[in-house]
């Protein structure tokens, strides 16, 4: 006479429903989490590269900040010189049409602005430090508030600033020396102020004298000019160079935000598949062991 295994039966299923719950809960994780899975130490022997990737994205954000606060700072530079040049370009300009037509009328307050937006550029801070005093962080670059004060005085005490500049990491293995001193920028120019000053104010109509005085002027406002605009230029190229650096630091972190991304994110379309399938096959076996718990042999006695 044949017998009905029922209890055998029954642990087969439990057994089977108990690893398809197994399943179902790694799946609706990684659909909630969006990740192949929970740690690190699940990804098998992907687990080294991503570690090694995860510490190398990390670095690369690091330098990008510091890229982008160095290429900032950079722009800021050449924003003050070339408003500097321009101001005193203007003022070139109109001691030109000055000597050429011996009028003068308003040069000596065009005198007293272009001196003051010098002032201005050069004692220029930013987040209350000053940006051109190098490492004097606690003096004023320029030291001068007036045309008149620049009478008599030497270079040497109407500047401030000293030579030390910052250094950035703003790529892999790559120091950026960045800064500009004061005197780089005003020292040329600050000579054909200190001229102006000395020769006194300027009337409406100009004396012979006056006009040879301003001839000289004017080759000292070109040399000042010139050193600024090659102070900017490099600035120029520093700012191309970590811009450079920068662009290729974000092809650099897309490249391992990919590599992490492929090991750990999971196919979201591949687990809602997977997670439908999995219901399915654990509904089916509750079905099983419901029929399989409701079965009595007293149904098969005749």
């Amino acid at each position: 006479m044949g017998r009905i295994a029922t209890i055998p039966l029954q642990r087969t299923m439990a057994l089977a429903i108990s690893r398809s719950q197994e399943k179902l809960a790694v799946t609706q994780q990684r659909l909630t989490t969006g990740k192949k899975a929970a740690n690190f130490a699940d990804l098998g022997t992907e687990t080294v590269r991503n570690l090694s990737a995860h510490s190398l994205l990390t670095r690369q954000t690091a330098q990008a900040t510091v890229a982008k606060r160095v290429s900032t700072t950079l722009q800021i530079y050449e924003g003050h010189m070339t408003a500097l040049e321009s101001s005193v370009s203007e003022l070139r300009t109109s001691i030109m049409t000055a000597i050429g037509t011996g009028e003068a009328a308003g040069l000596q307050e065009e005198v007293i602005g272009a001196f003051s937006q010098m002032r201005i550029t050069l004692n220029a801070s930013e987040g209350g430090q000053p940006m051109f005093a190098g490492s004097q962080i606690d003096k004023t670059p320029f030291t001068p508030k007036s045309l008149s004060e620049l009478v008599g005085l030497n270079a040497s005490d109407a500047f401030q600033d000293d030579k030390v500049r910052h250094t950035a990491r703003v790529a892999e293995g790559v120091d950026l020396e960045y800064g500009i001193g004061a005197s780089d920028l005003g020292k040329d120019l600050f000579a054909a102020f200190k001229a102006l000053a000395e020769g006194g104010p300027l009337g409406p109509n100009l004396t012979a004298a006056q006009k040879l005085a301003l001839e000289g002027v004017l080759e000292q406002l070109d040399t000042g000019i010139n050193s600024l605009q090659l102070v900017n230029a490099e600035n120029g190229r520093r700012i191309n160079r970590v811009d450079d650096l920068a662009k290729r630091g974000d092809e650099r972190a897309l490249l391992l935000s990919g590599v992490i991304e492929s090991n750990e994110d999971a196919d979201l379309g591949q687990v809602a598949t997977d997670l439908a399938q999995q219901k399915t096959m654990l509904e089916a076996s509750y079905s099983v062991f419901a029929q399989l718990s409701g079965m009595s042999l007293v149904s098969y006695i005749r």
